[in-house]
């Protein structure tokens, strides 16, 4: 019920703009989220906007990356900008009634889209 698309390689500076386009029933009270997986490591947190409007930002990504959606809450968007090498890794899209820290506890989860910086 959630699908990603938007990555692709870029160069370090570069930005790229990821989608997550949820489909079928999606409460509206849910919170939203972007999580990475890199090769090696864990996967993480990176942005989520709660039902509210209110967002979230790991330290990493402050001032670089901005979450947002659109009114319906359909679609889902990850603007990244200033991209780093280590930014590289598997983005993936969650939705959940709260917004936590542990991508396999949401309710949604997308398949994810690769984003490689060099």
């Amino acid at each position: 019920q959630l699908v990603e698309s938007g990555g692709g390689s870029v160069q370090a500076g570069g930005s790229l703009r990821l989608s997550c386009a949820a489909s079928g029933y999606i409460y509206s009270g849910y919170c939203m989220g972007w999580f990475r997986q890199a090769p090696g490591k864990e996967r993480e947190g990176v942005a989520a906007i709660d039902s509210d409007g209110s967002t979230i930002y790991a330290d990493s990504v402050m001032g670089r990356f901005t979450v947002s959606e659109d009114n319906s809450r359909k679609f889902l968007w990850l603007h990244m900008n200033s991209l780093k090498p280590e930014d590289t890794a598997m983005y993936y899209c969650a939705a959940d009634v709260v917004c936590g820290n542990n991508y396999y506890t949401y309710k949604y989860r997308g398949q994810g889209t690769q984003v490689t910086v060099s």
